[in-house]
């Protein structure tokens, strides 16, 4: 059996919506200290829809391919759903990612969850801040 799924491969060769948007309404980088992986996120959103968002990575194949995924997977879609974002939603939607490897989802979920309250401080939106769990690892909240 590979130790990658052929959906995880695929989003490391061919991840999509990889960038910066320079205007964008929402950023969230979190990084873990054992690994090493960095991971941001750029939301724009227009009428609550996240219109559009991208990423920059730096770390392990599973890191790149859970960010690819997971900004796949709230494209489009409301700001409330992308906050609801789990990372076992993304590692599903990878068909699995190794035991040791699931950190990386949790940095999608984590990173996402950093431009939604990076968003929501900029636009003077009120929020709970336990909508925001403290993740420990995230400079994008913490700063």
């Amino acid at each position: 059996m590979a130790l990658y799924s052929e959906t995880v491969m695929d989003h490391f060769r061919n991840p999509r919506n990889v960038g910066v948007i320079k205007d964008a309404d929402g950023v969230g980088e979190v990084g873990n200290a054992v690994c090493g992986d960095i991971m941001k996120i750029y939301l724009k959103i227009e009428d609550g829809i996240v219109s559009d968002v991208k990423f920059e990575t730096f770390g392990y194949g599973s890191a790149i391919a859970s960010s690819s995924m997971a900004t796949e997977l709230i494209k489009g879609k409301p700001l409330s759903d992308a906050l609801k974002l789990t990372n076992q939603a993304v590692t599903e939607a990878l068909d699995g990612l190794p035991a040791h490897k699931l950190h990386c989802s949790v940095l999608a979920e984590e990173a996402i969850q950093a431009a939604v309250k990076d968003y929501y401080d900029r636009q003077g939106i009120a929020y709970d801040p336990k909508e925001f769990p403290d993740c420990g690892s995230c400079a994008g909240c913490h700063g």
